[in-house]
């Protein structure tokens, strides 16, 4: 690091999708809670959609992906949009950064998404802190560097797959992609692997977990870089209650129906309702849809869907109707807010990172149902090393049964090994609460960071 001075200024880039933006935008809110001027940095196009709550202190601008006015999911391929956010966002960050040292308040740290390995190579050309900040888990990320260092050749063979400080794993059981290549969206491989192309040049790399989730994993990262983990980042009011105000993740994609889904939950009984949610990105098929309707249905517990609105029309016929006083579909939900509420008894997700640390946060057992990418080894730690879950296994054809996904539920709802999920689930909340608070592993590694960012 070059740029020398008491007063500094941080940058904040996170890719432009949700499970992305939470959690980076809520390190960045410990940041500014520790006196650290932060400024979140967006694309053109999503700026026009979000906007940051001005109690946080954090100030947003903008800069380009191509695709100011159409937006990235017009780019026709993961390969094209990443692409073209390298070449237009290096050329626009590098003149943002300029504008802050013309204004005479100049950047002195640039935290990026680990997917956007092309903003270390700018920020060394300013001479600023490098930092990388990983949204999956140090599991999945250490998968993905043994790929890019040739440790791991694809695709995977064998009966299993051995990763120092790992359980064995089944080659299901790591991202999907790397067992089946033939279903690989072009360039995904590529965008996965580039994460560690330059990542030996950053100063500090930060995972959102927190220590004691995955210890072994991140002190055999903490041989090869400059680690901390900072998780999990959740609102505040969720864990340690030290951040006044910080109530929610203060961006939304999607509008959440909070009255119709909190007034449900608020006729239920303790522990009685099973929320289910596959994320912003999951697409089932027609035939999962009536398999996970009808479980449900027979399950015989009150439940909460989230169905987006491009999934209702894969709704089994008169589901909505059959189910009016057992369940409710909603297009989308506050999420956290549901989670911590009295009435819920499980969750039946997708495992994506971000939903998994929301559910070990706030003490809540899981039903697995991963889909692709990290998801299946998110399951297999939720099942059989954190021992918070039960993990589905789908038929030949790739489907999860309706009696498969009953079983489970009632499983966690009702039986024996429920009992030492839900144990397991309350210890996990203890720990992420003691993580992120004063003097936790997390809060520990932020006031480090932030030390590191004064004094240089």
């Amino acid at each position: 690091m070059e740029k020398k001075g008491c007063n500094p200024h941080v940058l904040i880039l996170p890719n432009s999708a949700q499970g992305h933006i939470n959690p980076i935008l809520q390190f960045a809110k410990r940041l500014v809670s520790k006196g650290i001027k932060v400024t979140f940095v967006t694309t053109v196009y999503l700026s026009k959609s979000i906007h940051v709550d001005p109690e946080t202190s954090i100030a947003m601008e903008t800069i380009s992906d191509g695709f100011d006015e159409i937006g990235p999911q017009n780019a026709g391929s993961i390969e094209a949009c990443f692409s073209s956010f390298r070449i237009n966002g290096s050329l626009t960050l590098a003149k943002l950064i300029e504008k802050f040292d013309d204004i005479g308040q100049p950047a002195t740290a640039l935290v990026y998404d680990g997917l956007l390995p092309w903003a270390l190579d700018v920020a060394k050309q300013f001479g600023l802190f490098k930092v990388a900040f990983f949204t999956q888990s140090c599991a999945v990320n250490t998968i993905f560097y043994h790929v890019n260092r040739g440790l791991l050749q694809l695709p995977l063979s064998g009966s299993h797959v051995s990763i120092p400080e790992m359980p064995l794993l089944q080659p299901y059981e790591t991202p999907l992609f790397f067992s089946g290549l033939e279903s690989i969206p072009p360039g995904l491989l590529e965008l996965v692997g580039n994460q560690f192309s330059n990542i030996d040049e950053a100063d500090w790399i930060l995972f959102n977990t927190f220590y004691e989730l995955e210890e072994k994993i991140v002190d055999w990262m903490a041989k090869l870089w400059k680690v901390g983990t900072v998780g999990p980042t959740l609102p505040s009011m969720y864990l340690d209650k030290r951040l006044e105000d910080d109530k929610d993740y203060g961006i939304k994609l999607f509008k959440p129906k909070t009255s119709d889904c909190i007034n449900w939950l608020n006729d239920k009984p303790s522990g009685s309702v099973v929320y289910v949610s596959f994320g912003s990105v999951a697409d089932l098929r027609q035939e999962q849809m009536e398999e996970l309707a009808w479980g449900l249905k027979g399950s015989n517990c009150y439940f909460m869907w989230v169905v987006r609105e491009s999934m209702e029309t894969k709704l089994p016929n008169k589901f909505l109707e059959e189910t009016s006083d057992q369940g409710l579909v909603v297009s989308w939900c506050p999420q956290l807010e549901v989670l911590a509420h009295e009435s819920i008894g499980c969750f039946v997700t997708h495992c994506g990172f971000n939903s998994v640390l929301e559910a070990l946060s706030l003490g809540v057992p899981m039903v697995a149902m991963p889909q692709w990418v990290d998801q299946p080894t998110n399951a297999k730690f939720v099942e059989d090393v954190w021992g918070t879950g039960i993990r589905v296994l789908p038929d030949e054809k790739g489907i999860v049964e309706s009696q498969v996904l009953q079983k489970c539920i009632k499983e966690i709802m009702e039986g024996e090994k429920g009992k030492e999920i839900k144990k397991n689930a309350k210890k996990w909340k203890e720990l992420a609460k003691e993580a992120i608070d004063e003097g936790g592993s997390s809060d520990n590694n932020i006031n480090e960071f932030v030390a590191k960012l004064l004094c240089s």
